[in-house]
This record gives structure tokens, C-alpha cells and sequence, in this order.
């Protein structure tokens, strides 16, 4: 595997570990916010799915046809961040396929060291390549999905790919709650 096909399988997998965060969820379980500041996971897919069509489209001047009214002028603040009332989940997630789609085929059509131009990171910055948007596009989806591997957690205690993640200890309800009393007492004990 060439480094894109690796960079691009990256992309692919936290992507698809992003969107598994909201199987099974309620629609208002998947769109309620669950922080202080209003993240929810629907948010977080609609998020991610508008900046990759920026930097796959824009930057490397093969702009989309997907309509992104949240990123208007007169846009509610942080609009991209919250699916709108007029936004199904459904609709959220055709938004982020085709995003995916569009993204995909600006990576498969183009080598690594194409530049393009980022007008909204500053002057000093802006000037990329395709293998550094890859890459930060790697970073930005991985870290969302954290994000909402915490959500999930909070919501219906979900916690990492499932049952079958190997990566998260398998431990009964009353387990969790005595290794989190655990881990307060230490923290506590912490001067």
C-alpha cells in the first residue's frame, strides 16, 4: 500500500468509527447536546462532514455542488456544529457520504504533493499539499471521533467499537463503578 492508500484508509476508518457513534441511538439521542457548549453527535458529523468538502474541494479548487448554508454570512454562529431543525438525521448523513464521496475522489485524482491553498488558515500557513490536508484531516476526524466515543459513553454508556473492541476492558457495571471510585480516590488522594 502506496502512503495515500494508507493516509486515504485512515481517513476511511476514523470516519466510519465517527459515524457508528450514533447505530442504535433515538434521533433526539444523537442530535441532543450533551456538553456545556452544546456538542452533539450529529453535530459532530455535520461538522466534519462540511470542512472536509472544504478542504477537499476549495483548497484544491474542485469545489462541490453540496449546498452548505451554514457557512453563509448571515449563518446562525456555529451553525455547521448542530443539526438545525430543519436537518433530519438522515439528511445529515447523505451530507456526509456525499462529502466522503467528493473528498475521496479528490484524493484518489490527485498526488500527494499537489498544492493547494487554505484562504482561511493565515498567510504564513496556507500554502499546502495534499498529503498535509490528508493528514490534518486524519488528525481533525480522529479527534471528533474521540469526541464521540465520550458522547456515546454519556449518553447510554457505549464505550469504544462495540463489544468486540479488544482495546476497551470488558468489565460488569459494578466493575466500572468500583475502578471509577478507584481512580477518584487516587485522584483525591493527589495534593
Amino acid at each position: 500500500m502506496d502512503d495515500k492508500a494508507v493516509l486515504l484508509n485512515y481517513l476511511q476508518l476514523r470516519r466510519a468509527d465517527l459515524l457508528a457513534k450514533i447505530d442504535g441511538l433515538s434521533d433526539y439521542d444523537a442530535r441532543r447536546p450533551m456538553t456545556p457548549t452544546g456538542t452533539s453527535l450529529l453535530g459532530l458529523i455535520k461538522h466534519v462532514a462540511s470542512v472536509q468538502v472544504g478542504y477537499f474541494g476549495e483548497v484544491f479548487g474542485r469545489p462541490s455542488d453540496l449546498d452548505l448554508p451554514w457557512f453563509a454570512e448571515d449563518a446562525p454562529l456555529d451553525a455547521d456544529m448542530w443539526a438545525g431543525p430543519s436537518e433530519s438525521r438522515a439528511d445529515i448523513m447523505a451530507l456526509h457520504e456525499a462529502s466522503a464521496r467528493h473528498s475521496d475522489e479528490t484524493i484518489e485524482l490527485l498526488p500527494l504533493d499537489t498544492p493547494g491553498e487554505v484562504p482561511w488558515w493565515s498567510g504564513e500557513r496556507r500554502h499546502v499539499t495534499l498529503q498535509q490536508i490528508l493528514v490534518h484531516m486524519c488528525v481533525e476526524t480522529a479527534r471528533h471521533a474521540g469526541h464521540a466515543d465520550i458522547l456515546r459513553e454519556l449518553i447510554d454508556g457505549q464505550v469504544g467499537n462495540g463489544p468486540q473492541d479488544a482495546n476497551v476492558s470488558h468489565r460488569t457495571t459494578e466493575e466500572w463503578a468500583a475502578y471509577r471510585a478507584e481512580l477518584e480516590a487516587v485522584a483525591r488522594g493527589v495534593r
